[in-house]
């Protein structure tokens, strides 16, 4: 592959709009349904020119092809601001330039095509934007302006070749271009198009420019190019302690900053004084002049994902940077300054900057991100239904900017990346995520498409056969699937778990399992998550099954342990209802002396389960004689049974920092006597391990967190030492270590500690069943399995179910009496309209109070179709189109004349893969071809009219002819002319395949 890409001609552009919209109703990928018509009354007046919605691309990937400028225009963006050019237009930047998985980083910061070529883009999206809407949203007038970008000093600015960039796009009326682009269109239309592309400039300058040498380029564009002007600053403004004050309070402490880049930047005051001067010239001048905030933040290279020392940073991260700069601003400048606005914009803030008088507004990251163009139709929404006031409302940005410092949504989250491990295939790469994370890979977009659709039944059926505790994981679930929902990358996950509730609330009946008995019999040694599990799939394919506990209730923790206000009784009983119904006997409140291999297999039992928790608190070793300190454990398991042992005093103090401290905390705030509840932890509250909503609802209780604290002496005065601690370097978890402040300490009130910082399994218990080793669900011991948290030690409830479900997968093919068809379940067909999906596409949905019949409505249907890596594509290089013959119909294929190997794609894919690299690829000619290693062809029109393809697979190189009967049919009888190519898996039929259909009905594809 090259990272150069290949301009199209303005009659190839002509050519693919209307050809590709013939086929398909799509233009650059953008359906119809995306296509964002904005009335006549709607306009907002600036530099004396007409723009029906002040919203756009902000300079960068999105502005830098006219495809790109097309995409941004047909889903609503009206203001372009073009990507910056400079005088050293042939740099070589290394790639992948762009890592936008939360907040975003780049190391590109001008055009990648030369000044003269990034001249004719941005003249070709001129002429192309003025046919688009003629022809497709029948209008004349122009209702879009065109912001130029140039850096990054004034020499290079009044170099040749810029000044002629600048001149030109000024009027273009004697450049050959014009004159050549306007014949190229109906008359009716190219008589409305002005050769004056542009009357205003936007100033980028790099870090540490002299402020001198910003003010004298801004004089020489207001007074010598007559242009309307915006200089950008750098969020820098606001000082090294503001900012790394800011980036701490809201997570993102792991960002590195240079103190050395702000001394060098400009310094406030030094800018204030030079904006009051060039505010003055402006008007002296007749021209508009304002500042464009913001830049992005240099900060340090520490991903390492980017090549590179430094790196520049952008995204939700820099909104409360940004509008805290342009709150102190307009505070000290007035509310007759102008804004740009850009660093951190998006669906959840537009409107409110918009109310304070700040406009244009303009983004990147928010586009980067899946969804891509298709985010402007909301955005665009917002921008035409707010009044914009023609002054700034300083109180209102003063407002916004205070929020900022606390809005959750500029918070850092614990997880924002949902790749998988799964590799990426050639063809039919849909994938969801939530699927492949949860650890029985639940059929998730299935049940929440049949709860959307109010099958309620057929969806706690597809549930259950996978899932037999759909009740209990309902409520208490940890939800990993959560963690990997494509949501993540618009706002919040869909609440899988919620929807899974819903379900089992609404479809539970009595079920009857007839299955054909086998004479064999299990004998399952606790009555836990994943002895159930286990225990009702062996039953269900007919085995002989009872279940052995020392409690006098079946269920485990989730019986014993966790409280009433976490799990209701009513989510067991209806779950082991449905156990029982397939079946499965218990023998309750039995001895450990009673369960042995030996009493058992006197019994008859061939296979044994062995599934007994990991019930065993780990110990806090502390100073100090002050017995009152109780295992997280052993103190619900008690507060369960109404039996507390002990009396907990009015301060309680819980060590740890995972659900179980969680769960611990909140049961104590609820006891008898029980005043203050505290949770120590030694780290921070980041790095806790509890899920968020537990956090938040230990927090609601009114828990106190204590962080950075390690308990290290517990007295008979009830007094807490605690060291405290500070984060060093990341340990093997990838988490900073904490690590002891040398003579800091702090003691709190305690009458009982809680120790919750982890459980153990019993290990005397295994050895009792002659366990000495483990691989596996297997052990050293024949037909003795082992699964959930004696397997794995402390695990959740869901990987518990997965264990007891590869339990009975193993005994039931090690019986050699029965199959897995008992197992499985076939949903009914379920059929998406592929165009209500699409709307979803780039569409933020917030999950409002738990409205879960609304909530099924915001699943993605990730396993119908994906398509994220043509939607992050700025350049519109990654392409879906429709191949009969496919598993899934849409195929994805790469195009590398449009390609600039950014690496954005491969952020969002979900697979473990770069659809830039291993996706098929389109090439444009046999010398990209030739130098390129990835899979891919390019196509050579013979004079005859049929068609000659080169196609690489797997290393190797075929040529195809394919022949044709006139233009339009094509004989699918493809020749192959080499032999040598082993075919495995169809994949090279499908790759003929694919191409033909490409070259029969795609053609504007091709460059021939």
């Amino acid at each position: 592959m090259s990272d150069k890409m290949t301009p199209l001609s303005f009659q190839k552009l002509l050519f693919w709009i209307a050809a590709e919209h013939e086929q398909k109703k799509t233009i650059f990928g953008i359906p119809e349904e995306k296509f964002f018509k904005i009335a006549e009354e709607n306009t907002f007046t600036l530099f004396n020119e007409t723009c029906a919605a002040p919203i756009g691309p902000a300079a960068g990937p999105h502005t830098q092809l006219a495809q790109n400028i097309i995409a941004a225009y047909l889903t609503g963006a009206r203001f372009f601001e073009l990507k910056t050019v400079q005088i050293l237009d042939t740099l070589e930047i290394e790639k992948p330039c762009i890592d936008a998985e939360d907040e975003a980083y780049n190391t590109e910061w001008s055009s990648e095509y030369t000044v003269p070529a990034a001249f004719d883009e941005y003249l070709k999206a001129w002429f192309a934007l003025h046919f688009i809407q003629n022809k497709f949203f029948k209008k004349n007038a122009r209702d879009f302006i065109f912001n130029m970008s140039v850096g990054y000093d004034l020499k290079g600015i009044k170099s040749e070749k810029v000044d002629a960039f600048i001149e030109n796009l000024k009027n273009a009326k004697n450049h050959p271009l014009f004159s050549g682009y306007t014949a190229a269109l109906p008359k009716e239309i190219s008589k409305n198009i002005s050769p004056n592309i542009s009357s205003s400039l936007t100033l980028s300058t790099m870090h540490g420019c002299p402020p001198e040498e910003i003010e004298a380029i801004c004089s020489y564009i207001l007074t010598e190019k007559k242009l309307n002007t915006f200089v950008k600053l750098n969020p820098t403004l606001l000082g090294y302690d503001t900012v790394r004050k800011i980036l701490d309070s809201l997570g993102y402490d792991y960002i590195e900053l240079s103190k050395e880049s702000f001394n060098h930047d400009l310094q406030f005051d030094d800018a204030v004084a030079m904006l009051k001067r060039l505010q003055k010239l402006a008007t002296e001048n007749g021209k508009s002049f304002g500042v464009k905030l913001s830049n992005t933040l240099g900060v340090k290279n520490n991903k390492q994902v980017l090549p590179g020392d430094e790196m520049y940073m952008s995204g939700r991260a820099l909104f409360p940077l940004t509008i805290n700069l342009a709150a102190r601003l307009a505070d000290t400048l007035g509310e007759n300054l102008k804004i740009s606005f850009s660093g951190g914009a998006n669906f959840f803030n537009i409107a409110k900057i918009f109310q304070t008088g700040i406009a244009p507004v303009t983004l990147a990251t928010d586009l980067l991100k899946p969804g891509g163009y298709y985010r402007f139709n909301q955005l665009a929404a917002q921008a035409v239904s707010v009044k914009i006031p023609e002054k700034l409302d300083i109180k209102k940005m003063i407002s916004l900017a205070e929020n900022s410092l606390t809005n959750p949504n500029y918070k850092k989250q614990k997880n924002s990346n949902v790749k998988t491990s799964e590799k990426l295939p050639l063809f039919d790469c849909y994938l969801a995520p939530c699927v492949v994370n949860c650890p029985i890979h639940q059929d998730i977009p299935q049940y929440i498409k049949l709860v959307n659709e109010k099958k309620y039944k057929e969806a706690y059926q597809l549930i259950i056969s996978k899932n037999p505790l759909p009740f209990i994981t309902g409520n208490i679930c940890d939800h990993p699937c959560m963690l990997k929902c494509t949501r993540l990358d618009y706002e919040q996950p869909v609440l899988i778990r919620e929807i899974k509730r819903v379900a089992a609330e609404n479809g539970f009946f009595n079920q009857h399992f007839l299955p054909t008995a086998i004479d064999k019999k299990v004998a399952v040694i606790g009555a836990g998550p994943c002895g159930l599990s286990a225990a009702f799939f062996l039953a269900k394919a007919g085995f002989d099954v009872t279940v052995f506990d020392k409690s006098e209730k079946p269920g485990g923790t989730v019986q014993n342990i966790i409280p009433d206000f976490r799990l209701p009784q009513s989510a067991i009983d209806n779950d082991l209802e449905l156990i029982k119904s397939a079946g499965v006997k218990f023998k309750l409140g039995v001895s450990e002396n009673e369960i042995s291999i030996d009493n058992l297999c006197r019994l008859q039992f061939t296979f044994f389960v062995v599934a007994i928790g990991a019930s065993k608190s780990i110990e806090l070793k502390l100073e100090g004689d002050n017995k009152n300190i109780i295992g997280a454990i052993d103190f619900l398991e008690q507060l369960k049974q109404k039996n507390l042992k002990f009396n907990p005093g009015e301060n309680v103090v819980i060590v740890g920092g995972g659900n179980s401290a969680m769960d611990a905390a909140r049961a104590a705030v609820r006891t008898k006597g029980v005043k203050n509840v505290a949770i120590v932890y030694r780290r921070t509250e980041k790095q806790m391990p509890a899920d968020k909503e537990e956090l938040e609802a230990a927090k609601n209780d009114g828990v106190i967190f204590n962080q950075l604290l390690q308990p290290i002496a517990f007295d008979k005065n009830c007094r807490l030492k605690c060291q405290k601690m500070k984060l060093g370097a990341p340990d093997e978890s990838g988490r900073k270590r904490p690590v002891p402040i040398e003579n800091e300490f702090v003691t709190l009130d305690c009458d009982s500690l809680i120790c919750a910082i982890g459980e153990r399994v019993d290990k005397e218990i295994l050895k009792k069943f002659g366990i000495t080793e483990i691989k596996s669900i297997t052990t050293n011991v024949e037909n003795i399995f082992i699964g959930g948290d004696a397997l794995r030690g402390p695990a959740s409830v869901v990987e518990a179910i997965a264990d007891g479900r590869a339990i009975a997968e193993k005994i039931i093919k090690k019986s050699n009496s029965s199959d897995l068809k008992q197992l499985t379940f076939s949903p009914p067909d379920l059929h998406y309209d592929e165009t209500e999906l699409i709307k979803t596409k780039g569409k933020i949905q917030t999950a409002e109070n738990n409205d879960l019949p609304k909530e099924t409505e915001r699943c993605l249907a990730c396993d119908f179709i994906c398509d994220k890596c043509v939607e992050v594509c700025p350049n519109r290089a990654n392409i879906s189109i429709k191949v009969p013959g496919f598993k899934n119909i849409s195929q994805v294929i790469h195009i590398d004349g449009m390609c600039n190997e950014c690496g954005n794609c491969e952020t969002f894919c979900p697979y473990d893969g770069a659809p830039y690299r291993e996706k098929l690829t389109l090439f444009w000619s046999e010398e990209d071809f030739k130098a390129s290693e990835s899979d891919g062809f390019f196509v050579n029109k013979l004079e005859d009219g049929s068609y000659e393809t080169h196609l690489r697979f797997n290393r190797q190189i075929l040529s195809i002819a394919q022949a044709f009967a006139g233009s339009s049919t094509i004989d699918k009888k493809c020749r192959l002319t080499s032999s040598t190519l082993k075919i495995e898996n169809n994949e090279v039929e499908n790759t003929i395949n694919l191409i033909t259909s490409l070259i029969k009905n795609h053609k504007y594809l091709f460059l021939m």
